[in-house]
């Protein structure tokens, strides 16, 4: 994300310009917002918080989620190609 258009985000009070490509915009934004909304309930009262720490926190944060998330994503992988490996068996049996 760090060529192509132009496109101003906030996060928790400040200003950035990314350059994303066609057609990534809405992802970007969306992104900024997910990432505005964590970094606030981190601070909350705190508006005193190092930005840095806040920022770091949040994005440990959502790559913890990301793990898991593709860790459930990679178990339910597994377990689809279980069942078909079962079905294809069964469908070979009938034959």
């Amino acid at each position: 994300m760090s060529s192509g258009e132009p496109v101003n985000v906030r996060v928790l009070d400040r200003e950035y310009t990314v350059g994303v490509a066609p057609g990534e915009r809405e992802a970007l934004v969306a992104a900024a917002r997910l990432l505005d909304t964590r970094m606030r309930e981190l601070r909350g009262s705190n508006r005193m918080a190092a930005i840095d720490r806040i920022a770091v926190l949040a994005a440990l944060n959502l790559a913890a989620e990301l793990q898991l998330l593709r860790s459930e994503h990679d178990a339910r992988d597994r377990e689809l190609r279980q069942a078909m490996a079962v079905i294809e068996r069964r469908l070979d049996a009938v034959d």
